[in-house]
């Protein structure tokens, strides 16, 4: 697979895999063994770069993804780039399928946090750390200074925000330069379009996380699709709904009209899009079945020129779309910390 380069000097695979659905948001947690061998067929098919979070897990094993990782990838360690996240934690007195987020970007969690995701995952660094969320009620700076200790400790060589804004963005830079920013994109989601210059001044790359619209822009799912209430968060998604399937169709044919001329998915077109962006974007789409790993790797061959990409953007922006999945409601931490 073709290689892109995140902030200043972190050579990632152009599609990177987004393990959070492996273990949590997508249904129960899948079988070990399978996401194991998985994770070594993506090292083989060119994936370098991986994804997860301490709280990526179960109810019974809150770091379930962490520890399938650790496992499975250790064999490649010296082939891969490892990402992981700090900094949440659910509100588990919520009875919402997608639980509210509680942040904690103090200095004294991400230090601790970073001791326990460095065991899960059996490594003695990360290659890129993000605070998950931004905690508004920890000065941004804190939380930098505590990651410029940790690269000073070894324990990690890269950082950077999910959710990042732009004033978050600079200042935080100003303490320790930041490599990435991970935060949600797709066709139905480009409210974050307008940090891109930004990020093309502080030379920070841009990962893109639900790049598929939680898999809605594979144009597979349709109003008899079924999700497992209470573990699947798509039961509970705008997109998936009867009344947004019938509103996103036009949208929905456009891009396979797009992927017919072009011999491609509607995914691989979703996918090609954002990297014909910019060539600091990187896309982390996750996925439990070998095809679709297959399918999403291949998108990085197909090319869209800047015309095809300005069509692409004239269309998204007029034709009919429902609302889409847009993160989980961050609730402010109320022990006054």
């Amino acid at each position: 697979m073709k290689k892109r380069i995140l902030g200043k000097d972190l050579e990632v695979s152009a599609i990177g895999l987004g393990c959070m659905g492996m273990s949590h948001a997508y249904g129960p947690a899948a079988d070990k063994k399978e996401m194991t061998e998985l994770l070594a067929q993506a090292v083989d098919k060119g994936y370098t770069f991986f994804d997860t979070a301490e709280v990526y897990g179960t109810p019974e094993n809150p770091h379930d993804n962490e520890e399938l990782l650790g496992e499975a990838l250790k064999p490649y360690r010296s082939q891969i780039v490892l990402a992981s996240k700090c900094g949440i934690r659910f509100d588990e007195t919520s009875d919402a399928v997608n639980k509210p987020l509680i942040p904690d970007g103090r200095p004294e969690t991400i230090k601790r946090s970073i001791d326990g995701s460095l065991e899960r995952l059996q490594t003695d660094h990360l290659d890129l750390y993000y605070i998950h969320r931004i905690d508004r009620s920890v000065p941004i700076e804190e939380t930098a200074g505590a990651m410029k200790e940790l690269m000073e400790a070894g324990k990690i060589t890269h950082w950077g925000i999910s959710e990042a804004d732009e004033e978050t963005l600079r200042r935080a830079h100003a303490v320790c330069p930041v490599t990435a920013v991970q935060n949600r994109y797709s066709m139905m989601y480009r409210n974050y379009e307008a940090l891109f210059p930004v990020l093309e001044e502080l030379q920070i790359g841009f990962v893109a996380f639900s790049p598929l619209a939680n898999g809605f822009l594979t144009a597979k799912y349709g109003k008899e699709s079924k999700f497992e209430k209470g573990t699947d968060y798509r039961s509970a998604m705008p997109q998936f709904t009867p009344e947004a399937i019938d509103k996103n169709q036009e949208m929905i044919g456009f891009i396979q009209e797009i992927a017919g001329k072009k011999q491609a998915t509607p995914a691989q077109i979703s996918l090609a899009w954002m990297l014909a962006k910019e060539p600091w974007i990187v896309p982390i789409p996750g996925t439990r079945k070998y095809d679709r790993l297959v399918e999403n790797a291949d998108a990085s061959e197909v090319e869209l020129t800047d015309q095809e990409v300005q069509e692409i953007d004239r269309i998204l922006d007029t034709v009919p779309m429902s609302a889409v999945f847009g993160g989980l409601r961050v609730e402010e931490e109320k022990t006054g910390k």
